[in-house]
């Protein structure tokens, strides 16, 4: 049976074009907006025990990193996707504009120590591969170095599952239209201004060259290691969705399990 996760896959090696891929779209789930939230809900409860499990257990590790144009829904993903987590198991890293001590440092020092470490999962809002997207777009250097970079993430990806780190990377793919509309909601909604910034307009201008450089990074780097799925994120309960189906389904075949207790603790009385 084909699953969410199927239909947004990423296969490696393959070019990727996202004019193919309908930010609109619900690939894989035939329901509504109701039907999809009532099934978020339950992935949501799953999600909750596997992750418990994992936490627990001490054994392995999940990485996951989401990445999207400005407005693309990173923050209410994370939200929606992790809500009712043990947050002591789970840690968020959001790496903005680089400080003048991550410049002077190769580009993957920054993330490394954000890395997750046995029972926990980490999220990466923005990651490494803003090294291959801004970088590459505001010309920040040259071509030979951020194609260079391509085998550089490949590389330190395929360390971290070498070493036991689940890795699942998440490309937020909403249209041109609905970013205008979720830009002007910043300007127009007091309660949204604190998100905006007059750089996004600057940004906006470049929406061609980002699509052009996502396409280019995910078919570089989408491996069996460590995939890219491009999930369709106009539609932000189909986009909870998606991310919560295949992140479930990936802790679900670790084969977690709680630890068992103490010995001689079943029928042990407190006084």
């Amino acid at each position: 049976m084909t699953t969410i996760a199927d239909r947004l896959f990423v296969p490696p090696g393959k070019k990727l074009k996202l004019a193919d891929r309908d930010p609109r779209g619900t690939p894989g789930f035939d329901g509504d907006k109701e039907a999809g939230r009532a099934r978020l809900r339950q992935l949501n409860a799953q999600l909750e025990e596997l992750q418990e499990a994992l936490y627990a257990q001490g054994k392995h590790r999940l990485l996951v990193v989401l990445q999207a144009l400005d407005a693309g829904g990173k923050d209410g993903t994370i939200r929606s996707v992790f809500d009712g987590v043990n947050p002591q198991g789970v840690k968020v890293a959001c790496f903005k504009r680089p400080t003048q001590s991550e410049l002077a440092h190769d580009f993957l020092w920054r993330v490394h120590p954000h890395a997750p470490a046995c029972g926990e999962i980490a999220i990466w809002n923005r990651s490494h591969y803003e090294d291959v997207l801004v970088a590459r777009v505001h010309d920040l250097c040259t071509e030979t170095t951020w194609r260079r970079r391509y085998e550089h993430i490949a590389a330190f990806e395929r360390m971290l599952a070498d070493e036991g780190t689940t890795i699942r990377k998440f490309f937020l793919h909403i249209s041109k239209d609905e970013q205008r509309q979720r830009l002007q909601e910043r300007i127009d909604d007091p309660k949204k201004r604190w998100k905006w910034s007059s750089l996004d307009l600057d940004e906006r201008a470049r929406w061609d060259d980002y699509q052009q450089a996502y396409e280019d990074a995910m078919a570089a780097t989408s491996t069996e290691q460590a995939p890219w799925f491009v999930v369709p994120a106009d539609r932000n309960w189909y986009r909870d969705l998606a991310v919560s189906e295949v992140l479930v389904d990936t802790l679900a075949a670790m084969d977690l399990k709680l630890p068992d207790g103490e010995p001689g603790i079943e029928g042990l009385q407190v006084t």
